[in-house]
């Protein structure tokens, strides 16, 4: 074992388990907000150990493996996504407003297209999560599920079989749209802004909400 690392768990034992926690807490943090911004292959762990402040035997004391710590980043980014679509659609219902079109104009919207450190994880991680570790693909998986089956539960249908396939079909539109979308935004504006366009307005169409 590296001397660093050895003195980094003396260090450790030194420090209060709430302490722990919150160390641990800023390494995702700081790994999510890179991963986002880059892609997780991009990112070394020399750069996510100092952007998180700490050293190489620091992040061990957390995290057995870049893997690990990808996995951890995925969870948090799905659970986060989750809640955050479920604060959403009541907000929409509190209003009286109808959830899966408000879904559907701010997923494809301008705003969106720019949050890449904070927008929808499911867009975000989908180019990088067939290349991540199991424990982090099975994140993407269950957060994707979840996704489906609260947008199955804001869309109309014949019955619950219907709903589903209108809202795993809807949603798979809303990723296509703004992930070209922001492929192109910083060559062709234009283009760019018209695939949101069309996108919204087709999708909204397919809902009866034009």
């Amino acid at each position: 074992m590296p001397a660093g690392r050895r003195h980094e768990g003396s260090r450790a034992m030194g420090v209060s388990k709430q302490q722990a926690i919150e160390n641990k807490k800023a390494i995702v943090a700081a790994a999510e907000k890179l991963f986002r911004a880059r892609g997780v292959e991009a990112v070394g762990l020399a750069e996510l150990t100092k952007a998180a402040g700490f050293t190489q035997g620091g992040f061990y004391n957390h995290f057995k493996s870049k893997d690990a710590l990808v996995a951890a980043v995925l969870e948090k980014a799905m659970e986060q996504g989750g809640q955050e679509r479920d604060a959403a659609i009541a907000a929409s219902r509190e209003k009286a407003l109808d959830p899966m079109a408000r879904q559907i104009e701010w997923y494809l919207s301008a705003d969106h297209r720019a949050d890449i450190e904070a927008g929808c994880p499911l867009t975000v991680f989908a180019g990088d999560v067939r290349r991540l570790g199991r424990d982090a693909r099975e994140s993407y998986a269950r957060g994707l599920a979840h996704n489906f089956e609260q947008l199955a539960d804001i869309v109309e249908g014949a019955d619950a079989a219907d709903k589903r396939k209108k809202a795993i079909a809807l949603f798979s539109q809303m990723v296509g749209s703004l992930l070209l979308s922001r492929a192109v935004v910083d060559v062709d504006a234009a283009l760019a802004d018209e695939i949101l366009r069309d996108g919204r307005e087709d999708l909204l169409a397919a809902i009866g909400k034009a």
